[in-house]
């Protein structure tokens, strides 16, 4: 479904990824695991088109601080030059870290503004999607979104992500800054949304909890691939075990 092929990027002398290739097939659940700073937001924001747009913003206003090489494949299609709302009609959506909610409307409006490009139909459908997969936002349905706790807001994102009926939803570091009781809630979810077969790709600095749900994963380290493996694999590498595991 997705293939990165040597993906390079540079903020202005900075590397913050280096010759990096991954793949992503259809149904699988994939995890990305890293360090603070390892590349992973890089990554997600250069897949969903956030970088391109970025870069060409900055090259409006007479700056070249951006730098991208390498190419993005999707269902077999050159999507490297592809704006990113164009990755999201094709299926492409991503659910970025830090829960970021439209904090002055409702739970309830934030959902219906992820489902802007599908039919009334296939919202009302996503609708009673997401409020199964999460019941806590049946209950602070008409709650401003900026009211709600951090795991609260997470789940909002993660629900306004599915709205759009992704083929291929990024998640950028879901459980960052939740609490246990949050980080095993939407933990649960990731679960359930794994077992749909919608195709998940994942980053996350606190492998602990994913990696035992995870098809296959990849480690980078500075922008760079270290280790891949299936989960159990990885689970079983000594090197990931001592860095994520503590063992």
């Amino acid at each position: 479904m997705l293939e990165v092929k040597n993906m390079t990027v540079f903020f202005e002398n900075a590397l913050a990824l280096n010759n990096l290739s991954l793949e992503i097939k259809a149904g699988e659940f994939v995890g990305i695991f890293g360090s603070n700073s390892a590349g992973k937001t890089t990554l997600m924001n250069n897949i969903s088109g956030l970088l391109l747009h970025r870069k060409f913003r900055e090259k409006a206003k007479g700056g070249e601080r951006i730098t991208i090489d390498g190419k993005l494949y999707f269902d077999g299609e050159d999507i490297s030059p592809t704006i990113p709302q164009d990755r999201v009609k094709r299926g492409i959506v991503l659910c970025r870290e830090r829960h970021p909610v439209f904090r002055d409307n409702t739970v309830h409006e934030n959902l219906l503004l992820g489902g802007y490009l599908r039919s009334k139909k296939e919202v009302n459908e996503s609708l009673d999607f997401v409020y199964d997969l999460f019941p806590a936002l049946t209950r602070l349905r008409d709650r401003k979104s900026g009211l709600m706790s951090g795991g609260e807001q997470e789940m909002l994102a993660i629900g306004t992500a599915l709205m759009a009926k992704p083929k291929l939803l990024l998640m950028d570091e879901p459980l960052l800054g939740l609490s246990p009781l949050m980080m095993q809630e939407v933990v649960q979810a990731v679960k359930k949304l794994s077992k749909t077969g919608l195709t998940i790709l994942l980053t996350e600095q606190y492998a602990r909890p994913i990696m035992p749900l995870i098809d296959r994963g990849y480690v980078i380290e500075n922008g760079t691939m270290i280790v891949s493996g299936t989960g159990d694999e990885l689970m079983d590498n000594p090197e990931v075990k001592a860095a994520y595991f503590g063992m």
